[in-house]
């Protein structure tokens, strides 16, 4: 846990849901695992790499892949609520309009927003923005 999104965990979390993460490492992509939460205010984190190594580049596949394993996890552990970051953007490369298009195409394959709610978050206004316009564009 280092850069993007699982840093922000670590550094917001504590180090205890890295540790809890470590012992299912490395962990390939289209699997997901569930850690506690730390000191965030939440029942737990979803842990799904879309990248294979550290530093490499996501693909549309692999976060659509890691949202699949992240909501199959979810709905194991009875969850009726679910927070995403832009998956696969920043670091991972994919713009923030790949990344959501990649995200809600597995959700709607899941068919996931039936019996959860789920927020995609960005990183500023700018994705915002970026992200509202591509959801509007694909979901009218």
């Amino acid at each position: 846990m280092g850069g993007g999104v699982a840093g922000a965990l670590k550094r917001k979390g504590g180090k205890e849901i890295e540790e809890e993460a470590r012992k299912s490492y490395p962990l390939p992509i289209g699997k997901a695992i569930a850690t506690r939460a730390g000191m965030l205010k939440a029942k737990m984190v979803i842990h799904a790499p879309t990248v294979e190594l550290p530093g490499s580049r996501s693909s549309f596949e692999s976060v659509k892949s890691a949202v699949k394993a992240s909501l199959k996890v979810a709905k194991e552990n009875g969850l009726k609520r679910l927070a995403f970051p832009l998956m696969g953007a920043g670091v991972g490369g994919l713009s923030p309009e790949d990344s959501a298009e990649a995200m809600i195409e597995a959700i709607a394959e899941e068919k996931a927003n039936e019996d959860m709610e789920i927020y995609i978050y960005t990183f500023d206004d700018d994705d915002y923005r970026r992200v509202k316009r591509k959801i509007e564009e694909l979901c009218g």
